[in-house]
């Protein structure tokens, strides 16, 4: 094993620039892309949010980086400074991404991604001043492990690659899901062309509509609104300080906002753990379990998410839980993504002084569309594979996840070697 400064093995090392906003020429028919720190994350960037003209890279002499740049975030709230990215095509960065070209020469990008992913705790510690920031000098001295060839280099990031690989996979198979799976509600609940008696689309084969005054628009008829309170009970969380990060037991943990996904699923891959005697409190009101909603109340408000059959936990802080009684758990939800429960959730937000919240007044105010029974009942056993298939994916990724993860640092300190 060779231990060498990052800058030994890099073409080169540099941040980018935020040209001035006050100047129209930088931002007007833009066509290259630029890349800002909230973005890093993901192991690859494809694409970037914003792009800025030819005519500021010219003027500000601003580098473009090549694709299987390296992108290491040095400013950021939160979990964000310290974030590593690999750019997949060529693009401007703000002065906030260190930017490390690997030389092929000397090192495999991606076995380089993968070691400085074991390392994010430690890089993020070298931040210092008041904004507890990086600085590229760091980042530049910052000393990587390396095999004695690349070509174990090679071999190591391939294994690691594959993992991701399959949980790339996962993630774009359960984007068709839920597309699927949304596509069906619309056509069932939005455009009312379930299937009749005959097996023919209800409303465009002339099924007859009533005016809803609830939801201001038409419905088949028989259907009704009800308040969310007569098929669901609904918990708050504890409002007490937040318990300490204890581990005690993998069963001791409470869900928090960044597991909720904003497709509706939940990711464990991270756990908040706690005290066994924490966990109980946290628990008192409620455990939750398969098909139980857990809705964010502030920070990313009124996102959801549906328990799959393998999590039992608590939630934490800023999390409500609805559990559907009397309503078809799928069918209920799918129908919080919709156009009716959307919109009252968009006016009943509470504007803040520092940011909008949605809390258990709110979804205790929700009305639900109620179709006959038959309707609802049918729908829940047409969408429930698609639901247990995309809660097994995701299932599936988290496992991956943690085995990649516990792969890392065996590989790169020779305890777990590729043969």
């Amino acid at each position: 094993m060779i231990i060498k400064p990052l800058s030994s093995i890099a073409k080169n090392i540099s941040s980018g620039l935020t040209p001035l906003r006050s100047n129209p020429l930088f931002w007007v028919n833009p066509t290259v892309p630029w890349l800002k720190t909230e973005q890093l994350g993901n192991k690859y960037i494809f694409d970037t949010k914003e792009y800025i003209s030819e005519e500021a890279v010219k003027k500000n002499n601003m580098k473009i980086f090549p694709k299987n740049t390296l992108s290491i975030a040095m400013y950021g709230e939160g979990k964000t400074r310290g974030n590593l990215s690999i750019l997949k095509t060529e693009m401007a960065t703000n002065q906030a991404c260190c930017n490390i070209e690997i030389d092929p020469e000397y090192a495999d990008f991606e076995y380089v991604y993968y070691f400085l992913k074991t390392q994010y705790q430690n890089i993020r510690n070298l931040s210092s001043g008041i904004r507890k920031n990086l600085n590229s000098n760091d980042i530049k001295n910052y000393l990587i492990y390396l095999p004695d060839s690349k070509q174990e280099q090679v071999k190591i990031s391939s294994v690691l690659m594959l993992i991701d690989q399959k949980i790339e996979l996962n993630n774009r198979i359960n984007a068709e899901l839920e597309a699927m799976a949304k596509t069906l509600y619309d056509y069932w609940f939005v455009q009312f062309d379930f299937p009749n008696e005959d097996g023919k689309p209800y409303k465009s084969s002339g099924g007859k509509m009533v005016y809803n005054s609830i939801l201001k628009r038409e419905i088949p008829l028989g259907w009704k609104t009800e308040s969310i309170l007569n098929n669901c009970n609904i918990i708050d969380c504890l409002h007490s300080k937040k318990p300490d990060l204890v581990w005690e037991s993998e069963n001791y943990y409470l869900l928090q906002l960044e597991n909720i996904l904003d497709n509706g699923l939940i990711d464990i891959s991270e756990k908040y753990y706690v005290s066994q005697k924490d966990y109980f409190i946290w628990t008192s009101r409620i455990e939750l379990k398969q098909h139980d909603i857990v809705m964010t109340n502030a920070g990313r408000t009124a996102a959801f998410a549906q328990i799959p059959n393998h999590i039992n936990c608590g939630i934490g802080r800023n999390i409500t839980a609805i559990r559907p009684i009397n309503i078809s758990p799928n069918y209920f939800f799918l129908s919080l993504s919709s156009i009716d429960i959307q919109r009252q959730i968009l006016i009943s937000l509470d504007n803040g002084a520092f940011f909008k919240s949605f809390n258990v007044r709110g979804i205790k105010a929700l009305e639900l569309l109620r179709p006959i029974n038959k309707i609802e009942h049918k729908f829940e056993d047409t969408i429930k594979g698609i639901i247990d298939k995309r809660n097994l994916l995701v299932k599936e990724n988290s496992e991956l996840k943690k085995l990649r993860d516990w792969l890392l640092p065996m590989l790169m300190n020779g305890q777990v070697t590729v043969r």
